[in-house]
């Protein structure tokens, strides 16, 4: 069985899913949180919590949403048949949030398209059928 890598859309799409649905999260979280007067500081760093670890959590379960609408998978490097646990999807995000856009360009240079992220945290991103 040979593995296949997801293009730069595909990529891209499921990047684009993902930064849609946390921002309609913001949003709700944001109306329904202005129709109180007052609201524990525990409440707002939890939805703050939830949203920031939507990636890492989705990644280490299986896919985020937009991962699996794109069919498309991160694994460990080692093993494309195990999921990354949490500790690496943490540094994933972590790196993918640091270099931004930029770490798509090594997607280019790389025979597997990984980006640096990717590189950092021992991972591949593969597509399924």
């Amino acid at each position: 069985m040979s593995v296949k890598y997801p293009t730069i859309l595909d990529r891209t799409k499921s990047t684009l899913i993902d930064t849609i649905l946390l921002i309609a999260c913001m949003y709700i979280f944001t109306d329904i949180l202005t129709n109180f007067s007052t609201i524990p500081n525990w409440v707002k760093v939890t939805l703050f919590v939830s949203l920031l670890m939507y990636e890492p959590i989705c990644t280490t379960f299986g896919a985020t949403i937009g991962n699996h609408k794109n069919n498309i998978r991160v694994r460990k490097i080692s093993d494309t048949s195990k999921r990354l646990n949490i500790f690496q999807s943490i540094i994933r995000y972590f790196f993918k949030l640091i270099f931004g856009w930029f770490s798509f360009i090594t997607i280019f240079m790389n025979p597997k398209s990984r980006s640096i992220h990717d590189l950092i945290s021992g991972s591949v991103m593969i597509k399924i059928d």
